[in-house]
């Protein structure tokens, strides 16, 4: 089973989307919405895509911020072999959860390409998926990758190999118009983004370290501070568990 939206809403592309891709974005209690939506809202209004909203049951989830929302696919029943397996930033307890761990680590070694967006990078970490592989997540997060023997690499989106990895929010839409151009060429994703009109004009400019500024960006970085220290906590334990030097 996968989203079926009303197949009228898809985009009025003069290039055709060949076969039927397959692609799955996990979702789990607490599972951070906007680092899903690029790849949902891009892959959903194409045609010829299963897109699978994946985990353990259907029951009603909770994610954030005031979302709610239910798999349409659970693991047992995802397609065994995906052209694209995604993960967004989930909370830090479920970066341990063994049975999500072994599905990402079972299917992301089998799907074309991976990718994951803000600490959804470290969950493909944490999966044993990122070992030697250039990767970026958000600021907050981004010196926890080498827990996870993955590459620090600056970057809106890092792309190595069938991995890509990115910031939240927007990142995610950057990286779903890259993905499409991989799958489907670059004269569809170039028709893709001028559809949708994804031209971002952030108001205030402030949307990295490098815009923002050292006071604003510790300022942050204090207020996230036990988040911060709760995901080196299980990230520190990942290492051990995946043998990184």
């Amino acid at each position: 089973m996968s989203v079926h939206d009303d197949a009228s809403f898809t985009l009025p592309l003069s290039l055709p989307v060949e076969r039927t891709l397959q692609v799955a974005l996990f979702v789990c209690p607490g599972f951070f919405l906007p680092d899903n939506i690029g790849l949902q809202t891009v892959f959903g209004v194409l045609p010829n895509v299963d897109l699978h909203l994946v985990w353990k049951n259907r029951d009603e989830i909770a994610g954030v911020p005031r979302f709610t929302t239910r798999a349409t696919t659970t693991f047992a029943e995802c397609p065994k072999a995906l052209d694209v397996l995604h993960v967004p930033a989930i909370p830090p307890h479920l970066m341990e959860d063994r049975e999500s761990l072994a599905f990402l680590a079972e299917y992301g070694g089998r799907a074309a390409w991976l990718s994951g967006v803000c600490a959804g990078a470290l969950m493909l970490g944490a999966a044993g998926l990122l070992k030697g592989y250039r990767a970026t997540t958000n600021f907050h997060l981004h010196d926890q990758l080498p827990y996870y023997g993955a590459i620090p690499t600056q970057g809106n989106v890092v792309e190595d190999r069938n991995r890509l990895t990115s910031g939240p929010v927007s990142g995610g839409f950057d990286l779903a118009l890259r993905l499409v151009g991989r799958l489907c060429g670059d004269e569809l994703a170039r028709e893709c983004e001028l559809e949708m009109e994804y031209a971002p004009e952030p108001p205030y400019g402030t949307g990295s370290p490098e815009l923002a500024g050292p006071e604003r960006t510790a300022r942050s970085l204090q207020r996230m501070a036990p988040l911060i220290e709760e995901m080196r906590q299980v990230g520190l334990r990942a290492s051990r568990r995946l043998e990184i030097a």
